[in-house]
């Protein structure tokens, strides 16, 4: 007896919880992750519905299995889609991608951690909220600052603030892998990577 592509998911999604720890990478068609920050993942679920609607083609798989009542599979640990998607031009102006874009670090004094943001050219001054206006800065920095200009301040900017293209905050982002890697992704992470001498 077949089992429907219906049956098939809930058999699947009603495995052990301990496989929801096996996420899978998507890789857009040229074999290049559809983000590196965040990094492109999907539950083993979605890997295994997307194979099984042959929608993908898995590279590189789990050791573990799941199983329906007539069928076992590895989990996918890296999946290619079979049709390309375009990455967007736009880069949106968020408040994770602002972050980003300034390498998670205080654009006055370098700093991690606690990071807010702020208008380099004060709201009351009429600076507006953009990407050539505003940075991360940190809380002190930004207590410091206030709503005075720069100049008044003594502080200074590390770099000035501009809109990122999207090809760069992707580039900026792989600076910052998760705290998780699968061995099986990283060929796939940084095969374009510029190798050392």
């Amino acid at each position: 007896m077949q089992t429907s592509t219906a049956d098939f998911r809930v058999d699947f999604t009603r495995s052990p919880s301990s496989l929801k720890h096996h996420p899978a990478l998507v890789l857009n068609a040229d074999y290049r992750p559809l983000s590196y920050y965040p990094l492109s993942l999907w539950p083993w679920q979605e890997a295994v519905k997307a194979a099984w609607l042959e929608r993908v083609d898995i590279v590189a798989e789990y050791d573990e299995v799941v199983r329906s009542p007539s069928t076992e599979i590895r989990i996918p640990s890296v999946v290619v889609l079979k049709d390309y998607v375009k990455p967007q031009k736009r880069v949106a102006f968020t408040r994770f991608n602002l972050f980003l874009r300034d390498e998670f670090r205080c654009q006055y004094c370098g700093s991690r951690g606690d990071l807010t943001f702020d208008h380099v050219v004060p709201r009351a001054s009429g600076g507006v909220t953009s990407w050539q206006n505003v940075v991360a800065a940190c809380s002190p920095c930004n207590l410091r600052k206030g709503s005075k200009s720069l100049h008044r301040t003594g502080m200074s900017l590390r770099k000035p603030p501009r809109q990122p293209a999207a090809e760069q905050l992707r580039n900026m982002g792989r600076k910052f892998p998760p705290n998780y890697l699968h061995e099986s992704w990283m060929d796939f992470l940084y095969w374009d990577a510029e190798l050392e001498a």
